[in-house]
């Protein structure tokens, strides 16, 4: 189908954003029949909303969050929508981006068109961040209807949320280049649930002892709860800003090592 759209011929030369809607559109077709997938991939973080900040919300007072004492729903919920950003990014570019590579040989037939590997990161990584950037938008609608956002800083909670995304998209796609079985994912989820649960998720990061406390700012997903929590409370500081470029870095980074891995893998 994607030979058919873009023609085998190596001498066409196309443009990244010509490559990128190409590949989007592939994946569309690919998944249109499979709408239920997003649907599940949307309710996880809703659930834990109600479950631990409305439920535990109960027993919790709330915390104090650059100066200002906020609720704990208030507290968990960007930290919900920064990790199911992680989440969600993750699994499109570690399990299926690995069986697209290793088992039915896409990537393959891809590099028969004029596509060339970059355009594969960028195509890949941009799914990834269009899946991502539907459920976080729904997500915020669905924090401002229960009372959970009070600044018009919000607004970029979804941007941000892309950049969540991007990173760690980026990042899984150049981990899962050097997996060489479905057993190293289980690499994936041993990283996963430890920045999952000690990011300042579910409690803030000064319940550290203070030299735990500086190896947990220095990992990816405390940098994407401070930087959706800033946004959603209005309490913005520097932070904000060391966030977005450590994630920016974090993508860049990323998709130089999946452009090289890949040429090696299957062009090598």
């Amino acid at each position: 189908m994607l030979a058919k759209a873009i023609g085998r011929d190596r001498g066409v030369h196309l443009g990244a954003g010509e490559a990128t809607g190409l590949l989007l559109q592939r994946n569309y077709l690919a998944y249109r029949s499979a709408w239920w997938v997003f649907v599940s991939g949307f309710l996880e973080p809703v659930f834990y909303l109600f479950s631990i900040g409305v439920g535990v919300g109960q027993l919790v007072t709330g915390f104090e969050f650059n100066g200002h004492e906020i609720p704990y729903a208030e507290f968990v919920a960007p930290g919900m929508l920064a990790a199911s950003a992680m989440n969600g990014a993750l699994l499109d570019s570690t399990y299926n981006f690995f069986f697209k590579l290793k088992y039915n040989k896409l990537f393959d037939q891809m590099l028969a068109t004029p596509l060339t590997t970059a355009d594969i990161a960028r195509g890949e990584l941009s799914w990834s961040l269009l899946r991502g950037g539907l459920y976080s938008a729904v997500f915020l609608l669905v924090m401002l209807a229960m009372g959970l956002v009070h600044s018009w800083w919000a607004v970029l909670a979804v941007p941000a949320a892309l950049l969540v995304g991007a990173a760690f998209g980026a990042a899984g796609m150049a981990l899962t280049t050097f997996m060489r079985s479905w057993q190293d994912f289980d690499y994936v989820t041993l990283g996963q649930l430890p920045l999952f649960l000690f990011s300042a998720t579910f409690f803030p990061i000064t319940a550290f002892p203070e030299w735990l406390r500086w190896v947990v700012e220095c990992t990816p997903l405390y940098r994407s709860v401070v930087l959706i929590r800033e946004l959603t409370t209005g309490s913005l500081t520097w932070a904000s800003g060391i966030s977005a470029v450590y994630l920016l870095a974090m993508t860049l980074a990323g998709l130089l090592v999946v452009g090289r891995r890949l040429e090696r893998l299957l062009l090598g």
